[in-house]
């Protein structure tokens, strides 16, 4: 088991963790926690591809566990948001949805022999989830942080900005898939 897989692992491990600290209203700061165990855990994403590509540690384990830790922890930050009342439901289902076709496609094309890469438009789609979720998770508490420190209100322009960071990312969600079916469509034929 290389250093890239037990990142990955990791990141899978860190996903209840960071649900109990996502959803325990009652436990102080679990906001700011559940925060950093998200950035800690999309980090690990980040890390285990770098090193699996530098020292040529690809594995076929890495292969299919790595994007499918991403999914489970973004999906699983998502769902909780519901819960929490901070993302509409149809929103995440969006989301979900174009994560199954995209794993339905490459589980195809593994099946015959091709490997298909995540584009431009994936990536940035993934980098403004992240992010979104990121905003999601934080908003309130960083603005009360913000005024408790300098005294200045900015919980309306940080709600606005999430609300575009929310549309950014639906809107790189439907462009993603349709980039991607369009460039992959021959894998089903």
């Amino acid at each position: 088991m290389n250093i890239p897989n037990q990142l990955t692992i990791l990141r899978i491990l860190m996903i209840p963790v960071f649900l109990v600290f996502m959803l325990g209203q009652g436990i102080p700061y679990h906001n700011w926690i559940a925060f950093t165990i998200f950035i800690v855990a999309s980090l690990t994403d980040l890390f285990d591809g770098i090193i699996a590509r530098k020292y040529n540690l690809v594995t076929n384990f890495g292969k299919f566990m790595d994007p499918l830790a991403d999914k489970l922890l973004v999906c699983s930050a998502l769902i909780a948001l519901i819960e929490l009342g901070r993302i509409m439901a149809w929103m995440v289902i969006l989301i979900i949805f174009r994560e199954f076709i995209i794993s339905g496609f490459r589980l195809v094309a593994a099946d015959n022999g091709v490997v298909i890469a995540a584009s431009f438009w994936g990536k940035l789609k993934t980098i403004v989830q992240t992010v979104m979720v990121c905003m999601l998770i934080i908003v309130d508490d960083f603005a009360a942080l913000v005024f408790l420190l300098i005294k200045i209100d900015v919980l309306s322009i940080l709600r606005i900005l999430t609300e575009i960071t929310i549309w950014a990312a639906i809107i790189l969600t439907v462009v993603s898939l349709v980039d991607y079916l369009a460039k992959n469509w021959q894998v089903m034929k």
